[in-house]
């Protein structure tokens, strides 16, 4: 049961990622994307996007391993969420100014 909801968490957060990548920011908090330009939005959206889509990503190749190993499936995960989350705070402080 806790695998096939890291399936559909996986699959929920890619697409998040890729309505981001697209150009659509209204899915992050306003907060977190209050001080970006508008002629920056499309860049933002595409850092904060493809890190969010690498997490997701991660998560349902997890999924998918987890038949096979449940500690390499940890490894997969646990290095995507660091390059992911490396991803967004990159777009957040070079297009937010800051995190918040």
């Amino acid at each position: 049961m806790e695998t096939i909801m890291l399936l559909i968490l996986g699959v929920f957060i890619s697409v998040m990622g890729i309505v981001n990548i697209k150009g659509n920011i209204s899915t992050i908090h306003s907060y977190n994307r209050r001080k970006v330009k508008e002629e920056d939005i499309p860049k933002y959206g595409k850092v904060v996007g493809t890190g969010t889509l690498i997490i997701g990503i991660s998560l349902v190749l997890g999924f998918i391993v987890s038949f096979w190993s449940e500690e390499i499936m940890g490894y997969i995960i646990l290095t995507a969420i660091i390059i992911g989350l490396g991803l967004i705070l990159y777009g957040q402080f070079k297009y937010n100014k800051g995190i918040f």
